[in-house]
């Protein structure tokens, strides 16, 4: 049978898996690194994603690949198919005053109304409309805004700068193209209507430009050079619910770098307050989506912190009561998205003689970054969303601490799939969808399913000290 390629070009790395556009089979993979920081060369992303195909075996044998990417980045363009300036990543907070100023002028329930969501430093809107007050001369420069997915699927058919000898087809800005998934996380977009709010877009950056074709979930943009099909692509969460294969009822909850609660419904969400973002999904359906800065580099620091490794920092935790005997990490290292508190810091409550243990501090850690995604939960089912199940994926989830304090924190029954690269499983199935026509069913294993335990103390220790 055919092989499809599924590529997830995330803030860290960029990944490959090549699969059987049948059965689902791993065939092999490739990895390459991509720069620290919260903005970056796209350039960057290009050299990666070639080395991570050759670390794959390459394309020779493969039918189809679809690319998903981390979602947000602003990858400002001009005519002549230039990059304009690095990359503005998710993380980069530096435009949260630009979100705080849009919201002012349009106002929170009109923007939710338009688009499905209310702005944060994170959406590409705010990034644009600090370019246009930060680099004036580069924002008049623009003549096309991209996403990381769509700039790489147009490198990969064969369209860039004019003279760079990776883009025989040189810069056809028209020939851009994204999926719905992407463009509901701009700012710009209306997932509903499918259109682009030009208005907004003018807002932000100051005259209107070429956007991406937005293309349905089996539609593909066409081939590269060789004649690999490619399919449409999808955000990085869009991706990974469609790895997953999560259907109604089913919510995922993602331990990455960020920390992502999400859910695939029939019906769009439109949250006024800005918490939850009403995003497309992959499928033709929505994504209500949470995000938080914050996750797994939680751990990261507390680990390092203690001068232990990760599954040294799991033994510690439980060997702490749940609740650390009332010790509370707020834990906002790097300002948070979710509460939007772009300048926040991490704070320690409840310090006592007895609750001032490395052991407390490390389930402290580990509840913290569970009760901000549980409170994501809440937020998400606030609105209406049914959750039946969550599914816990990152791996930060395969650590046995993590699993047994799950249960402790969500009262919903958790399973744990095996673990994989489900933006790039997401990527592959799209890659399928697009040469066949329809959309695959590969079986997802679990790897746990943790007893339910659920301790209220956690959530409402945590809760007495929220913002």
């Amino acid at each position: 049978m055919p092989l499809v390629a599924g590529v997830d070009s995330s803030t860290q790395s960029c990944k490959v898996v090549i699969r059987d556009a049948e059965t689902g089979a791993l065939k092999r993979m490739g990895r390459a690194p991509h720069p620290e920081g919260t903005e970056v060369d796209p350039a960057a992303w290009w050299q990666a994603l070639r080395q991570a195909l050759t670390a794959a075996g390459g394309l020779d044998d493969v039918a189809a690949l679809a690319v998903g990417g981390q979602q947000h980045g602003m990858v400002a363009l001009d005519a002549d198919g230039r990059v304009i300036r690095d990359a503005l990543l998710w993380n980069d907070t530096r435009s949260a005053p630009a979100a705080t100023a849009l919201i002012a002028e349009f106002g929170a329930a009109e923007l939710a109304r338009r688009t499905g969501s209310v702005p944060v430093a994170s959406f590409t809107i705010t990034k644009l409309r600090w370019l246009r007050d930060a680099e004036p001369q580069n924002a008049e420069r623009v003549a096309a805004v991209a996403l990381p997915h769509d700039w790489l699927t147009w490198r990969l058919r064969g369209f860039g700068p004019a003279g760079d000898d990776t883009s025989p087809l040189g810069p056809v800005l028209s020939e851009l193209t994204t999926d719905r998934s992407d463009a509901s996380g701009t700012g710009y977009f209306d997932s509903v209507s499918g259109e682009y709010d030009r208005e907004l877009l003018v807002a932000a950056l100051g005259h209107d430009c070429i956007l991406p074709r937005v293309l349905g979930p089996a539609e593909s943009p066409g081939t590269t050079p060789s004649g690999v099909v490619l399919g449409a692509g999808a955000g990085d969460n869009a991706g990974a619910a469609l790895g997953l294969g999560a259907r109604a009822g089913d919510v995922v909850v993602s331990i990455g770098t960020s920390g992502t609660v999400f859910a695939v419904t029939e019906t769009p969400i439109n949250d006024t307050t800005g918490t939850v973002a009403g995003f497309a999904d992959a499928s033709g359906l929505s994504l209500p989506l949470v995000a938080t800065l914050n996750a797994a580099r939680i751990l990261d620091a507390t680990a390092r912190l203690l001068g232990v490794t990760h599954d040294e920092l799991g033994t510690l935790a439980l060997a702490a009561e749940p609740g650390s005997q009332g010790l509370v990490l707020q834990p906002y290292f790097e300002g948070e998205r979710t509460p939007n508190l772009p300048d926040a810091t991490a704070t320690l409550f409840g310090m006592t003689l007895a609750s001032t243990t490395r052991e407390g501090l490390a389930r402290a850690a580990i509840e913290g970054l569970l009760c901000g995604l549980a409170d994501g939960v809440a937020a998400v089912t606030a609105l209406g969303v049914q959750a039946e199940r969550l599914l816990i994926i990152g791996g930060a989830a395969l650590n046995p601490a993590v699993q047994a304090i799950v249960a402790q924190v969500f009262e919903l029954p958790v399973s744990i799939p095996t673990p994989g690269e489900y933006v790039a499983d997401g990527a592959a199935t799209q890659a399928a969808w697009a040469l066949t026509g329809t959309r695959p069913s590969w079986k997802v294993a679990t790897v746990a399913t943790p007893a339910p335990d659920y301790r209220p103390i956690i959530r409402e220790q945590y809760a007495a000290h929220a913002v």
